[in-house]
């Protein structure tokens, strides 16, 4: 069950019924009797299925508004745009999608996005990949300023066990998650502080050491070594392991387009720029330049 105290409470509800199986999260349902959902953009408009946006609810619960709080009640009861004359809708705050199956699935709180790099990023979205890998107990995401000014994510993870292959579970992210919204960090905790009132504690988390990073893996053939050498040279930096983003080695447009005009002068084979935005580690570039290689040759064939 989900709701407010301006919701009266309770104002959506999802039954499980044997045989269950949760997936990575569990929908908080559907509206109950006389209560309405809406899951609207910034511009208020419905979401498409899928689609991340803010919850509403409206209906016989919501409640008249703060006692003594005019301006508190206007910011967050706000008209129905969906309903009759004079109703009016609560403003969660929650960040929220609907399912295939038309259920209503919490995704995190609005005021918990960040801004990475331009994009917006929800938290719980990386939270839910990050749970995903098998083995760990607990996860957490938090966003930590970096010396450049820019925001960065840090992973937090627990274990069930024994440790946790970090360089599996990036490559797990890598997978899952745009460049942008991947963790600069992970660290591994015995366990993630609380409050005292059991839920997580963002200021208690440990801020990662900006000069720390997990060892480089080094090339494993010829494409990787020259991949790395290439990014070392183009953005200037003591050296390029085959993971190492170009934008977490802040990176450039300019500089994205240097690289690819290197790239082919030395291998022959020129990536468009999107190709590096979508493969920015030597690693994945160099995966990526197989494949073009490889449908260059069937087309000549």
């Amino acid at each position: 069950m989900y709701g407010q105290t301006e919701t009266t409470l309770f104002a959506t509800h999802s039954p499980m019924i044997a045989p269950f199986r949760a997936g990575t999260s569990v929908p908080i349902g559907r509206p109950m009797h006389g209560m309405r959902a809406y899951i609207l953009d910034e511009r208020l408009r419905p979401v498409r299925e899928g689609a991340i946006g803010e919850l509403y609810m409206a209906g016989l619960g919501v409640a008249r508004g703060y006692l003594g709080r005019p301006d508190l009640t206007a910011e967050r009861f706000v008209p129905d745009l969906f309903g009759g004359p004079g109703e009016r809708m609560f403003r969660t705050g929650d960040l929220a999608r609907w399912t295939p199956d038309g259920l209503v699935d919490f995704v995190g709180r609005a005021d918990q996005q960040v801004k990475i790099r331009g994009f917006r990023v929800e938290p719980a979205e990386v939270e839910a990949a990050l749970a995903g890998f098998p083995g760990l107990a607990h996860v957490a995401v938090a966003a930590h300023g970096a010396r450049d000014g820019e925001k960065r994510l840090a992973a937090y993870v627990v274990p069930e066990s024994a440790g946790v292959d970090v360089a599996a579970l990036e490559s797990h992210m890598i997978g899952l998650l745009p460049d942008y919204a991947l963790p600069s960090s992970y660290t591994v905790l015995d366990a993630l502080p609380l409050t005292l009132n059991g839920k997580l504690d963002r200021d208690a988390l440990p801020v990662p050491d900006p000069d720390r990073r997990p060892a480089a893996r080094r090339p494993r053939n010829a494409t990787e070594q020259a991949l790395c050498s290439i990014f070392q040279s183009v953005l200037d930096v003591p050296s390029v392991g085959i993971d190492d983003s170009f934008f977490e080695l802040s990176g450039q447009s300019m500089q994205a387009i240097r690289l690819t005009m290197r790239i082919e002068q030395e291998l022959g084979t020129r990536p468009d720029v999107s190709d590096l935005y979508d493969n920015p580690t030597p690693a994945l570039l160099a995966r990526r330049l197989e494949m073009l290689v490889a449908a260059h040759t069937g087309d000549s064939a």
